[in-house]
């Protein structure tokens, strides 16, 4: 059974899509820590990061270091923290999220965004990586 994010690849959910390339996917967290929270996922899915084979995996980074970038660009912050955990879905997922201070990386506190927001927020990080 495909996971969650294979489905938003596929477009079978709908998501708020910041980047794509061959091989790599990148969507606003609909729970984010904070505004702009962006997770970079393979359109291949596959369960654990260090299954990924080399190529994937630093196509994967590469790609997260992109939409990082253009985060930072975006999105008032004072950086962007990247984490992997992947406890929830059985499908990488590299999650970036501007931080303001630790409570953003601790995954206990979230914001509430409307669906306005999360695409101002989206627009503003694709025309940044543009």
């Amino acid at each position: 059974m495909p996971s969650i994010f294979t489905k938003i690849i596929n477009g079978d959910i709908p998501c708020y899509k910041i980047a794509e390339d061959e091989d790599n996917f990148a969507f606003l967290d609909i729970n984010p820590n904070a505004k702009g929270h962006t997770l970079c996922v393979p359109k291949k899915e596959v369960d654990r990061i260090m299954d990924l084979d080399e190529d994937a995996y630093m196509k994967l980074m590469s790609f997260s270091r992109k939409v990082g970038q253009a985060i930072e660009k975006s999105v008032p912050c004072e950086r962007v923290g990247m984490t992997v955990i992947g406890l929830e879905v059985p499908h990488v997922h590299v999650h970036l999220i501007p931080l303001h201070s630790m409570k953003n990386a601790t995954f206990q506190h979230k914001e509430k965004l409307t669906a306005i927001e999360f695409e101002e927020v989206a627009e503003q990080i694709r025309d940044a990586i543009k």
